[in-house]
């Protein structure tokens, strides 16, 4: 299996995994700030009992570790607002305002990554958005809050993957994920008392089970996974694969909390589109990647 192939494949594991998230949000009772903050406690528990992450630690830059916790901090705020969503509409709106991300990745990545502007992918991107209007056009006024918070969701999660794009070669994806999580965590320590309502509640018996589910198996391992995935594939890329994660929590949604009875015609119309592009995208680079492998060929021979 090829580097690139590995990647895809190492991505597309991710996607399975987090499709349960906005599930696994759905169940837990406990307000999107105290979820993430608990989620993301969690994760560097575990971590902390790690050697390997203490190692690196100790041998990386002061800056180096400085960067990689503001990235933390993007992330945190992004699962806050993701969360955020689904309380304020469903599960399913949710997961389907963050393939808003691609467009937004389109035009953010290669100013960060510094690479090649590709406009195949701003089209894609732009091609999403009909699909993500069409959601809105298929769900009760009520639940439209929750689109715009899942908007500014996808906006976040666009500038953390450019960020982490730019910076995953530079360190073990094991210790970037403890540094990235601790700082993230930190972040919203400093940030609860700045936001309306309780800072962290307890979560009880049913509710901890869940986040050892959700911060173990959804988050420590897909998200270490995901940053040696990117060190074979663009951002855009892995952001598009990642779009398929609604397929999964939609049907999953249906079958778990009877959620198609609250969405219309139109969703399902605008999830076809987002599904669309998550598929046209690998269509649209097959063909350079073929003529850049047989360019080579002939020049190695």
């Amino acid at each position: 299996m090829s580097p690139h192939a590995r990647a895809q494949f190492q991505i597309h594991i991710c996607v399975v995994l987090w499709g349960f998230t906005a599930i696994l949000g759905k169940l837990i009772s406990l307000p999107a700030l105290s979820l993430v903050w608990w989620r993301m406690w969690i994760v560097v528990a575990a971590l902390a009992l790690w050697p390997r992450v203490w190692r690196g630690l100790v041998a990386m830059p002061a800056r180096l570790i400085a960067i990689y916790a503001g990235i933390g901090a993007v992330v945190s705020l992004h699962w806050l607002t993701f969360y955020a969503a689904i309380k304020l509409s469903n599960a399913s709106v949710g997961v389907t305002c963050i393939a808003l991300a691609p467009v937004l990745l389109a035009l953010i990545e290669p100013r960060v990554a510094r690479r090649r502007f590709d406009a195949r992918e701003v089209l894609l991107g732009i091609a999403v958005v009909p699909g993500v209007a069409l959601v809105v056009g298929g769900i009760a006024a009520d639940m439209r809050l929750g689109v715009l918070v899942g908007a500014l969701s996808a906006l976040l999660d666009a500038v953390f993957g450019a960020l982490n794009k730019r910076y995953v070669m530079r360190a073990d994806a094991v210790v970037v994920t403890a540094i990235e999580l601790a700082g993230g965590a930190l972040f919203l320590t400093l940030l609860a008392p700045l936001l309306p309502g309780p800072a962290f509640a307890v979560p009880d018996g049913r509710d901890f089970v869940l986040l050892l589910v959700l911060a173990l198996g959804c988050t420590l391992l897909p998200f270490t996974l995901s940053l040696v995935a990117l060190r074979e594939l663009s951002a855009f890329g892995a952001q598009l694969a990642v779009n398929l994660e609604p397929l999964y929590a939609i049907v999953l949604a249906m079958l778990l909390f009877g959620e198609q009875h609250e969405l219309g015609l139109a969703f399902y119309g605008g999830l076809a589109i987002v599904l669309g592009a998550v598929f046209a995208h690998p269509l649209m680079t097959w063909r350079p990647r073929r003529r850049q492998a047989s360019a080579k060929f002939t020049a190695d021979s």
